[in-house]
């Protein structure tokens, strides 16, 4: 990868040299700026209201994307959650109101026309998550049909000096997983031979998303994105809820964290922590 730092939805380690989980920094031209001026003032208060900055936040299909690679649609902004757990941000592991129900269960992930490196990847991702001995296991759907989760590709190039390299979404109200992974298939994302452990911890955080799991530095994205993702994002009526357990202080390795330094990175051990608590 070249020299960049990346928002990862979600995280890039507190590193110079570094990739956003789901964005890195690119050399743009001015016409390739994108702004959440294209997003109605209402809009953007369910963002923060949600607990979701709204730096750089911009209209995708299907939603929403937010902090680099969450996709919000607009049931997700439309709904309300009870917030009796909820913390104000620090710098604990983090999960959504809304998590995975019906445990134990077999979540099947499909993957839809990309590269056989992706696939490969996704079968990574399956294999790190099942050795984990969680009430959530995950399988291939079988040939020909989409999974409870389906990867596909899109390919988007460099916007507002940033490029998306994939996004997700969190568990419906009624206990479903978010039902798809987008992976960004330009060049300018992964080049032009991704590395099949790179795309698997990238899928790998994506799907943390997609059971419930926020990023681990949501109190403070500069932990792992440098400047760039400085803040904290505050009290929310919905949307971070500690997980009892983890730490109370910087958690450097954690697979969840905004920004990735764009290498290979699985669960340690507070990951682990926060998804046997969970699942």
């Amino acid at each position: 990868m070249k020299n960049k730092r990346i928002l990862f939805l979600s995280a890039l380690c507190a590193l110079m040299v570094g990739i956003y989980a789901c964005k890195k920094n690119v050399s743009t031209s001015p016409q390739e700026t994108e702004t959440k001026s294209d997003i109605s003032a209402n809009v953007l208060a369910q963002i923060k209201d949600l607990g979701f900055s709204t730096e750089n936040a911009r209209v995708v299909d299907g939603g929403y994307l937010v902090e680099g690679d969450i996709l919000l649609t607009q049931a997700n902004l439309s709904e309300k959650a009870d917030n009796t757990a909820l913390s104000i941000a620090e710098t604990e592991q983090y999960r959504t109101t809304n998590t995975v129900k019906n445990l134990p269960r077999v979540i099947t992930v499909s993957v839809t026309n990309l590269p056989t490196v992706y696939s490969n990847a996704v079968n990574e991702m399956i294999t790190r998550y099942n050795s984990l001995g969680l009430r959530i296991t995950f399988q291939r759907a079988a040939a020909g049909t989409t999974g409870n989760i389906n990867v596909i590709g899109f390919n988007e190039g460099p916007s507002g000096g940033f490029i998306t390299l994939g996004s997700a979404g969190f568990p419906t109200s009624s206990g479903q997983p978010f039902n798809q992974i987008k992976m960004n298939t330009n060049a300018a994302a992964y080049g032009s031979n991704p590395n099949l452990l790179y795309l698997a911890s990238v899928i790998q955080h994506e799907v943390g998303h997609c059971i419930g799991l926020r990023h681990t530095d949501y109190m403070n994205r500069a932990f792992s994105c440098g400047s760039a993702g400085a803040g904290n994002e505050g009290q929310s009526t919905v949307g971070a809820i500690q997980i009892p357990g983890t730490p109370s202080t910087p958690d450097a390795a954690s697979f969840m964290l905004a920004c990735s330094n764009g290498g290979n990175r699985t669960f340690n051990a507070n990951d682990k922590i926060a998804l046997d608590y969970l699942y």
